[in-house]
């Protein structure tokens, strides 16, 4: 399968960024309408009472909840994971359903930062995701860490964590929309990542520009579509909503239509026949 296949594409930031507020039927049948086949679920203290029925429908609609972001707390040991709310409700959740799927969560920068000596707050860094690595990965699902800006979203930060986690199936998310900074660190920074990464999630990328745009009208995005294309990397393709302002099936759509755009630009026939 082509790595921008439509087979391998996942939807990401549609729950609760999505302005025609849609419940776990309604999303589902949209997403199957579109033809995307994979959903990373994101959501707010609201969801918790529908995360088995979004779930469900997704399963009814041939749709497959791929990853489940998790809010909440850095426990230091596996008693505050069950005390949290809100990585209770996602532990019972997957353990409910029997769900082996990848739990995202960003990497916690600000109270790392006040340490001082580098190596010890990389270790510090480690130490924290340990704990909810090995809760998840006795349960089978991978954990993945969740660039979302400061020191832990750095891709040397990210990188340096996960080798010195002392668990397997620990992972990198990697999403541009928050990596307009680093953009001048790629294709370094992207090669130093690839062995590690779990998803990579795109969007319309302009130096200085909106933080989110729909892919295909950024200066960039042919250069980072190339980029990942030749890196080697073999994962999902995530393609983000995250506009509250906007219909997530609109959002979507603009997006398909704008990795079709630059599939044609780069001569990528194989994957452009998947969107007909």
């Amino acid at each position: 399968m082509s790595l921008f296949a439509k087979d391998n594409l996942l939807a990401w930031c549609i729950v609760p960024f999505d302005a025609c507020k849609r419940g776990p039927q309604e999303r589902a049948a949209m997403l199957q309408r579109l033809g995307i086949r994979a959903l990373a679920y994101d959501w707010r203290d609201e969801h918790i009472e529908s995360f088995d029925e979004e779930l469900h429908q997704l399963r009814d609609h041939g749709v497959e909840m791929t990853a489940f972001w998790l809010s909440g707390s850095y426990p230091q040991d596996e008693q505050g994971v069950w005390e949290d709310p809100h990585l209770r409700a996602a532990l019972e959740f997957v353990e409910r359903n029997d769900l082996k799927i990848e739990m995202w969560k960003m990497l916690v920068g600000e109270d790392l930062q006040q340490i001082a000596d580098v190596n010890a707050r990389y270790d510090a860094a480690a130490a924290q995701v340990e704990v909810l690595a090995k809760v998840f990965n006795e349960r089978g699902c991978r954990y993945g860490m969740y660039n979302h800006g400061s020191w832990g979203g750095e891709p040397a930060t990210m990188v340096e964590v996960v080798k010195r986690v002392e668990v397997d199936n620990v992972g990198i998310v990697y999403n541009f929309f928050h990596g307009h900074d680093q953009l001048d660190l790629m294709p370094d920074a992207f090669t130093a990542m690839r062995p590690y990464l779990m998803s990579v999630n795109l969007n319309g990328m302009t130096p200085q520009g909106p933080k989110i745009l729909p892919l295909g009208r950024g200066e960039r995005d042919r250069e980072i579509l190339q980029m990942v294309a030749d890196s080697g990397y073999s994962g999902p393709i995530g393609l983000i909503d995250h506009r509250p302002e906007i219909d997530a099936e609109i959002s979507l759509r603009e997006n398909l239509a704008g990795m079709q755009k630059i599939l044609a630009e780069i001569g990528d026939e194989r994957a452009l026949a998947t969107y007909q």
